[in-house]
């Protein structure tokens, strides 16, 4: 694989899993955006940054940042009480009321009403 491919293979990649790493980390998420700034990049480096955040014990913060990134993609279209529900659940996430297969169960529910390409294909939203 040429620089050029490989690259279009990193930028992929992150593409997948770059709210997945953003729910672990935010440190390794800057990393990996610094890293694919440079001008030589490598698959396995980017797996490697891949594997380490995920293997981080879940963090609220880190995940409720994610979360409000997603909520990014709704905003133009949810309505005020879809709004008001998924902050709601973040809210009661961090008092435990609610897991993280929950509110990622209700971003699957607004990517029905409001589908997107990109989160659909992300790894934080529908796993590996």
């Amino acid at each position: 694989m040429n620089s050029k491919e490989e690259r279009l293979q990193c930028q992929k990649l992150w593409a997948k899993n770059k709210y997945l790493i953003l729910s672990h980390s935010s440190k390794i998420y800057l990393e990996i955006r610094t890293y694919l700034k440079q001008e030589e990049v490598s698959i396995v480096k980017v797996n490697e940054f891949i594997k380490q955040a995920v293997s981080l014990p879940e963090d609220k913060g880190q995940v409720t940042n994610a979360l409000h990134h997603v909520w990014g993609y709704f905003k133009k279209f949810a309505t005020k009480e879809e709004k008001d529900y998924f902050f709601e659940m973040i809210e009661e996430y961090h008092n435990n009321k609610y897991k993280i297969e929950d509110l990622i169960k209700e971003v699957k529910h607004l990517l029905k009403k409001y589908p997107n390409k990109y989160l659909e294909e992300s790894t934080f939203i529908n796993g590996g």
